[in-house]
Protein backbone atom coordinates (compact mmCIF):
# COMPACT_ATOMS: atom_id res chain seq x y z
CA UNK A 1 0.00 0.00 0.00
CA UNK A 2 1.27 3.35 -0.92
CA UNK A 3 0.38 7.16 0.51
CA UNK A 4 0.44 9.75 -2.33
CA UNK A 5 -0.13 12.86 -0.47
CA UNK A 6 -2.09 16.10 -2.23
CA UNK A 7 -1.10 19.37 -0.59
CA UNK A 8 -2.61 22.58 -1.49
CA UNK A 9 -3.86 26.16 0.56
CA UNK A 10 -4.82 24.73 3.95
CA UNK A 11 -5.61 21.22 3.01
CA UNK A 12 -4.34 18.07 2.88
CA UNK A 13 -5.07 14.74 0.74
CA UNK A 14 -3.88 11.47 0.81
CA UNK A 15 -4.63 9.02 -1.71
CA UNK A 16 -4.02 5.53 0.02
CA UNK A 17 -3.12 3.34 -3.29
CA UNK A 18 -3.38 -0.79 -2.62
CA UNK A 19 -5.16 -0.30 0.86
CA UNK A 20 -8.60 -2.38 1.22
CA UNK A 21 -11.51 -0.64 0.56
CA UNK A 22 -13.12 -2.22 4.05
CA UNK A 23 -10.10 -0.48 6.39
CA UNK A 24 -12.06 3.03 4.80
CA UNK A 25 -14.30 2.46 8.03
CA UNK A 26 -11.44 2.48 10.55
CA UNK A 27 -10.28 6.44 8.89
CA UNK A 28 -13.72 7.93 9.80
CA UNK A 29 -15.48 9.71 12.81
CA UNK A 30 -18.06 7.80 15.17
CA UNK A 31 -21.39 9.52 14.09
CA UNK A 32 -22.49 11.70 12.13
CA UNK A 33 -21.30 10.09 8.79
CA UNK A 34 -23.70 9.07 5.35
CA UNK A 35 -22.44 6.90 2.58
CA UNK A 36 -23.52 7.80 -0.67
CA UNK A 37 -22.92 4.89 -3.55
CA UNK A 38 -25.06 3.74 -6.23
CA UNK A 39 -27.12 0.97 -6.72
CA UNK A 40 -24.83 -1.10 -8.77
CA UNK A 41 -21.81 -0.79 -6.51
CA UNK A 42 -24.27 -1.30 -3.05
CA UNK A 43 -25.84 -4.79 -4.88
CA UNK A 44 -22.03 -5.71 -5.12
CA UNK A 45 -20.38 -4.31 -1.63
CA UNK A 46 -23.23 -3.09 0.76
CA UNK A 47 -23.35 -5.74 2.81
CA UNK A 48 -19.78 -4.99 4.02
CA UNK A 49 -19.96 -1.08 4.32
CA UNK A 50 -19.42 0.87 7.36
CA UNK A 51 -22.26 1.12 9.60
CA UNK A 52 -23.78 4.26 8.50
CA UNK A 53 -26.95 5.04 6.60
CA UNK A 54 -26.45 4.58 2.70
CA UNK A 55 -28.06 7.35 0.04
CA UNK A 56 -28.02 5.30 -3.23
CA UNK A 57 -28.58 7.33 -6.43
CA UNK A 58 -28.97 5.82 -10.16
CA UNK A 59 -25.83 5.01 -11.53
CA UNK A 60 -24.64 6.83 -14.53
CA UNK A 61 -24.23 9.98 -15.86
CA UNK A 62 -28.12 11.06 -15.55
CA UNK A 63 -27.40 11.29 -12.11
CA UNK A 64 -25.12 14.42 -12.21
CA UNK A 65 -27.37 16.80 -11.97
CA UNK A 66 -28.42 19.48 -9.55
CA UNK A 67 -31.58 18.21 -8.53
CA UNK A 68 -30.06 14.89 -7.24
CA UNK A 69 -27.98 17.42 -5.37
CA UNK A 70 -31.03 18.70 -4.13
CA UNK A 71 -32.52 15.45 -2.89
CA UNK A 72 -29.71 14.00 -1.15
CA UNK A 73 -29.39 17.57 0.47
CA UNK A 74 -32.80 17.10 1.79
CA UNK A 75 -31.86 13.35 2.75
CA UNK A 76 -29.08 14.94 4.92
CA UNK A 77 -31.25 17.56 6.78
CA UNK A 78 -33.68 15.07 7.42
CA UNK A 79 -31.27 12.48 9.17
CA UNK A 80 -30.28 15.38 11.38
CA UNK A 81 -26.26 15.95 9.70
CA UNK A 82 -24.78 19.22 10.50
CA UNK A 83 -21.55 21.05 10.47
CA UNK A 84 -19.69 18.04 11.82
CA UNK A 85 -21.05 15.65 9.81
CA UNK A 86 -18.54 13.53 7.50
CA UNK A 87 -19.63 12.29 3.42
CA UNK A 88 -18.29 8.78 2.23
CA UNK A 89 -18.47 8.30 -1.55
CA UNK A 90 -18.19 4.54 -1.96
CA UNK A 91 -18.83 4.48 -6.48
CA UNK A 92 -16.86 5.62 -9.25
CA UNK A 93 -16.47 9.16 -10.79
CA UNK A 94 -19.89 10.40 -10.99
CA UNK A 95 -20.71 9.21 -7.01
CA UNK A 96 -17.72 10.57 -6.06
CA UNK A 97 -18.32 13.84 -8.14
CA UNK A 98 -21.94 14.42 -6.96
CA UNK A 99 -20.78 13.41 -3.09
CA UNK A 100 -18.04 15.96 -3.36
CA UNK A 101 -20.20 18.46 -4.65
CA UNK A 102 -22.65 17.87 -1.99
CA UNK A 103 -20.25 18.37 0.60
CA UNK A 104 -18.64 21.66 -0.62
CA UNK A 105 -22.07 23.44 -0.52
CA UNK A 106 -24.40 21.63 2.04
CA UNK A 107 -23.87 23.71 4.99
CA UNK A 108 -20.93 25.75 3.66
CA UNK A 109 -19.09 22.79 3.34
CA UNK A 110 -18.73 19.35 5.21
CA UNK A 111 -16.08 17.11 5.17
CA UNK A 112 -15.71 14.42 2.78
CA UNK A 113 -14.03 11.27 1.25
CA UNK A 114 -14.07 9.04 -1.20
CA UNK A 115 -13.79 4.62 -1.70
CA UNK A 116 -12.68 4.52 -6.07
CA UNK A 117 -14.67 1.86 -6.85
CA UNK A 118 -13.41 2.40 -11.08
CA UNK A 119 -10.07 2.59 -12.88
CA UNK A 120 -11.64 5.45 -14.12
CA UNK A 121 -12.11 7.25 -10.64
CA UNK A 122 -8.57 5.56 -9.17
CA UNK A 123 -6.80 7.11 -11.86
CA UNK A 124 -8.43 10.55 -12.42
CA UNK A 125 -12.02 11.24 -11.66
CA UNK A 126 -11.21 10.74 -7.22
CA UNK A 127 -8.11 12.55 -7.23
CA UNK A 128 -7.70 16.17 -6.97
CA UNK A 129 -10.31 18.24 -5.28
CA UNK A 130 -12.78 19.25 -8.68
CA UNK A 131 -16.50 18.10 -8.43
CA UNK A 132 -18.77 19.23 -11.25
CA UNK A 133 -22.55 18.29 -12.84
CA UNK A 134 -24.10 18.71 -16.00
CA UNK A 135 -26.33 21.31 -17.39
CA UNK A 136 -28.80 20.13 -19.47
CA UNK A 137 -25.92 18.79 -22.34
CA UNK A 138 -22.79 21.17 -21.04
CA UNK A 139 -20.64 18.53 -18.89
CA UNK A 140 -19.05 19.55 -15.78
CA UNK A 141 -20.47 23.33 -16.01
CA UNK A 142 -21.83 23.81 -12.28
CA UNK A 143 -18.91 22.56 -10.35
CA UNK A 144 -17.10 23.40 -7.17
CA UNK A 145 -13.01 22.53 -5.20
CA UNK A 146 -13.21 20.61 -2.49
CA UNK A 147 -10.41 18.63 -1.46
CA UNK A 148 -11.28 14.72 0.33
CA UNK A 149 -9.68 13.83 3.70
CA UNK A 150 -8.69 10.48 1.80
CA UNK A 151 -9.32 8.20 -1.20
CA UNK A 152 -8.82 4.72 -0.65
CA UNK A 153 -8.05 3.44 -4.08
CA UNK A 154 -8.00 -0.55 -4.06
CA UNK A 155 -7.45 -2.31 -7.31
CA UNK A 156 -9.34 -5.49 -5.90
CA UNK A 157 -12.54 -3.42 -6.77
CA UNK A 158 -11.50 -3.32 -10.17
CA UNK A 159 -12.57 -7.55 -10.82
CA UNK A 160 -16.22 -7.03 -10.47
CA UNK A 161 -16.03 -3.56 -13.30
CA UNK A 162 -17.89 -4.70 -16.74
CA UNK A 163 -15.56 -4.81 -19.49
CA UNK A 164 -16.53 -1.81 -20.75
CA UNK A 165 -16.36 0.38 -17.54
CA UNK A 166 -12.71 -1.04 -17.21
CA UNK A 167 -11.32 -0.13 -20.55
CA UNK A 168 -13.45 3.18 -20.28
CA UNK A 169 -10.77 3.86 -17.42
CA UNK A 170 -7.59 2.77 -19.14
CA UNK A 171 -8.15 5.46 -21.25
CA UNK A 172 -7.31 8.12 -18.45
CA UNK A 173 -4.38 6.29 -17.73
CA UNK A 174 -3.11 6.63 -20.98
CA UNK A 175 -3.90 10.36 -21.19
CA UNK A 176 -1.69 10.64 -17.99
CA UNK A 177 0.90 8.59 -19.78
CA UNK A 178 0.88 11.44 -22.70
CA UNK A 179 1.24 14.50 -21.20
CA UNK A 180 3.04 13.65 -18.32
CA UNK A 181 4.94 10.10 -17.63
CA UNK A 182 6.67 8.26 -20.77
CA UNK A 183 7.40 5.71 -18.68
CA UNK A 184 4.08 5.24 -18.10
CA UNK A 185 3.30 5.23 -21.71
CA UNK A 186 5.68 2.50 -22.39
CA UNK A 187 4.75 0.48 -19.54
CA UNK A 188 1.40 0.04 -20.56
CA UNK A 189 3.00 -0.58 -24.16
CA UNK A 190 4.86 -3.74 -22.79
CA UNK A 191 1.81 -4.91 -20.71
CA UNK A 192 -1.43 -5.62 -22.90
CA UNK A 193 -1.91 -8.73 -21.57
CA UNK A 194 -1.29 -7.83 -18.05
CA UNK A 195 -4.03 -4.75 -18.00
CA UNK A 196 -6.22 -6.65 -20.10
CA UNK A 197 -6.17 -9.51 -17.45
CA UNK A 198 -6.45 -7.36 -14.87
CA UNK A 199 -3.20 -8.02 -12.94
CA UNK A 200 -3.87 -6.40 -9.43
CA UNK A 201 -0.12 -5.75 -8.52
CA UNK A 202 0.26 -4.10 -11.83
CA UNK A 203 -2.49 -1.97 -11.87
CA UNK A 204 -1.64 -0.76 -8.65
CA UNK A 205 1.92 0.42 -9.87
CA UNK A 206 0.12 1.58 -12.88
CA UNK A 207 -2.83 3.54 -10.68
CA UNK A 208 0.16 4.84 -8.16
CA UNK A 209 1.96 6.36 -11.51
CA UNK A 210 -0.72 8.30 -12.83
CA UNK A 211 -1.73 9.16 -9.34
CA UNK A 212 1.91 10.41 -8.41
CA UNK A 213 1.51 12.80 -11.68
CA UNK A 214 -1.60 14.23 -10.96
CA UNK A 215 -1.06 14.80 -7.51
CA UNK A 216 1.89 17.10 -8.35
CA UNK A 217 -0.06 19.12 -11.03
CA UNK A 218 -2.69 19.63 -8.22
CA UNK A 219 -0.38 20.37 -5.49
CA UNK A 220 0.86 23.55 -8.10
CA UNK A 221 -2.00 24.22 -9.18
CA UNK A 222 -5.19 23.49 -7.41
CA UNK A 223 -7.58 26.25 -8.94
CA UNK A 224 -6.37 25.22 -13.40
CA UNK A 225 -5.13 28.65 -13.74
CA UNK A 226 -2.23 27.51 -15.16
CA UNK A 227 -0.35 23.87 -15.30
CA UNK A 228 -3.76 22.00 -14.38
CA UNK A 229 -5.40 22.89 -17.35
CA UNK A 230 -3.20 20.04 -19.25
CA UNK A 231 -5.02 17.48 -17.80
CA UNK A 232 -8.00 18.32 -19.75
CA UNK A 233 -6.00 16.80 -22.62
CA UNK A 234 -8.04 14.58 -24.98
CA UNK A 235 -11.33 16.44 -23.17
CA UNK A 236 -12.46 19.16 -25.63
CA UNK A 237 -13.73 16.86 -28.29
CA UNK A 238 -13.79 14.00 -25.73
CA UNK A 239 -16.91 15.60 -24.07
CA UNK A 240 -18.35 16.48 -27.40
CA UNK A 241 -18.19 13.39 -28.34
CA UNK A 242 -19.13 12.32 -25.02
CA UNK A 243 -22.69 14.53 -25.11
CA UNK A 244 -23.78 13.63 -28.50
CA UNK A 245 -23.32 10.02 -28.61
CA UNK A 246 -23.58 9.24 -25.22
CA UNK A 247 -20.53 7.28 -24.95
CA UNK A 248 -18.25 6.30 -21.91
CA UNK A 249 -16.40 9.04 -20.90
CA UNK A 250 -12.79 7.19 -21.83
CA UNK A 251 -13.84 6.48 -24.78
CA UNK A 252 -15.16 9.90 -25.99
CA UNK A 253 -11.85 10.99 -24.24
CA UNK A 254 -9.48 7.93 -25.82
CA UNK A 255 -11.42 9.50 -29.16
CA UNK A 256 -10.97 13.04 -28.32
CA UNK A 257 -6.95 12.17 -27.78
CA UNK A 258 -6.79 11.00 -31.38
CA UNK A 259 -8.46 14.36 -32.49
CA UNK A 260 -5.69 16.35 -29.87
CA UNK A 261 -2.61 13.67 -30.99
CA UNK A 262 -3.77 14.64 -35.04
CA UNK A 263 -4.58 18.54 -34.29
CA UNK A 264 -0.78 18.50 -31.89
CA UNK A 265 1.13 16.57 -35.21
CA UNK A 266 -0.35 19.79 -37.52
CA UNK A 267 0.90 22.09 -35.23
CA UNK A 268 4.03 20.83 -34.91
CA UNK A 269 4.42 19.83 -31.51
CA UNK A 270 4.68 16.37 -32.55
CA UNK A 271 6.56 13.80 -34.57
CA UNK A 272 5.16 11.78 -36.93
CA UNK A 273 6.64 8.81 -34.95
CA UNK A 274 5.36 9.82 -31.97
CA UNK A 275 1.79 10.64 -33.37
CA UNK A 276 1.49 7.22 -34.49
CA UNK A 277 3.02 5.80 -31.64
CA UNK A 278 -0.50 7.14 -29.05
CA UNK A 279 -2.98 6.35 -31.77
CA UNK A 280 -1.64 2.65 -31.87
CA UNK A 281 -1.78 2.64 -28.59
CA UNK A 282 -5.17 3.61 -28.40
CA UNK A 283 -6.26 0.96 -31.16
CA UNK A 284 -4.26 -1.68 -29.64
CA UNK A 285 -6.83 -1.79 -26.46
CA UNK A 286 -9.82 -0.77 -28.96
CA UNK A 287 -10.35 2.39 -27.47
CA UNK A 288 -11.21 4.52 -30.05
CA UNK A 289 -14.94 4.94 -31.67
CA UNK A 290 -16.62 6.70 -34.27
CA UNK A 291 -17.95 10.22 -34.27
CA UNK A 292 -19.61 12.38 -36.35
CA UNK A 293 -20.49 15.66 -34.81
CA UNK A 294 -22.84 17.99 -36.70
CA UNK A 295 -21.39 21.49 -37.12
CA UNK A 296 -23.99 22.66 -35.30
CA UNK A 297 -23.88 20.47 -32.43
CA UNK A 298 -20.36 20.92 -32.19
CA UNK A 299 -20.29 24.49 -31.97
CA UNK A 300 -23.10 24.88 -29.34
CA UNK A 301 -20.33 22.13 -27.25
CA UNK A 302 -17.81 23.98 -27.99
CA UNK A 303 -18.78 27.68 -27.23
CA UNK A 304 -20.14 26.15 -24.11
CA UNK A 305 -17.23 24.44 -22.56
CA UNK A 306 -16.23 25.15 -19.22
CA UNK A 307 -12.40 26.45 -20.81
CA UNK A 308 -13.46 28.82 -23.45
CA UNK A 309 -12.59 32.88 -22.81
CA UNK A 310 -14.15 35.01 -24.72
CA UNK A 311 -13.52 33.80 -28.90
CA UNK A 312 -10.43 31.64 -27.47
CA UNK A 313 -10.22 28.00 -25.48
CA UNK A 314 -7.09 26.95 -23.96
CA UNK A 315 -6.85 23.64 -25.84
CA UNK A 316 -4.21 21.02 -24.66
CA UNK A 317 -1.42 19.74 -27.42
CA UNK A 318 0.60 16.72 -26.80
CA UNK A 319 4.81 18.40 -27.27
CA UNK A 320 5.61 14.75 -27.20
CA UNK A 321 4.84 11.40 -25.26
CA UNK A 322 5.34 12.43 -21.56
CA UNK A 323 4.21 16.26 -22.56
CA UNK A 324 1.65 18.95 -22.97
CA UNK A 325 1.32 22.41 -23.70
CA UNK A 326 -2.10 24.36 -22.97
CA UNK A 327 -2.67 26.62 -25.55
CA UNK A 328 -5.49 29.59 -26.35
CA UNK A 329 -6.54 29.05 -29.75
CA UNK A 330 -9.86 30.43 -31.58
CA UNK A 331 -12.71 28.38 -31.06
CA UNK A 332 -13.01 28.63 -34.87
CA UNK A 333 -9.62 27.14 -35.58
CA UNK A 334 -10.89 24.37 -33.44
CA UNK A 335 -14.22 24.10 -35.14
CA UNK A 336 -12.27 23.96 -38.39
CA UNK A 337 -9.73 21.35 -37.68
CA UNK A 338 -12.44 19.32 -36.69
CA UNK A 339 -14.43 19.85 -39.97
CA UNK A 340 -11.79 18.91 -42.20
CA UNK A 341 -10.81 15.89 -40.25
CA UNK A 342 -14.12 14.53 -40.38
CA UNK A 343 -13.88 15.53 -44.26
CA UNK A 344 -10.30 13.56 -44.54
CA UNK A 345 -11.86 10.44 -43.11
CA UNK A 346 -14.43 10.32 -44.96
CA UNK A 347 -12.47 10.45 -48.18
CA UNK A 348 -10.09 7.74 -46.66
CA UNK A 349 -13.21 5.33 -46.78
CA UNK A 350 -14.75 5.88 -50.26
Amino acid sequence: MEKIAIDTAGTKSEILVGERWEKAGALLPDKGVIIISDDNVFRLYGDKFPPFPVFSIKPGESSKKLEVIELLAERLLGAGIDRSGFILAIGGGVVCDIAGFLASVYMRGVRCAYVSTTLLSQVDASTGGKNGVNLGNTKNIIGTFLQPEFVVCDPAMLMTLPDEEYLSGLAELIKTAVIGNEKLFGLIEDNHDGIISRDRELLEFLISMAIKYKASVVSEDERETGLRRVLNFGHTFGHAIEMYKATKHGFAVASGMELAVSYSFKRGYLEVSEKERIIALLKRFDLLRYHDIPDNQLYQYIVHDKKKSGSEIYFVFASGIGRAVAEKVPVSEIFDFYRQNRKDRKNRSL
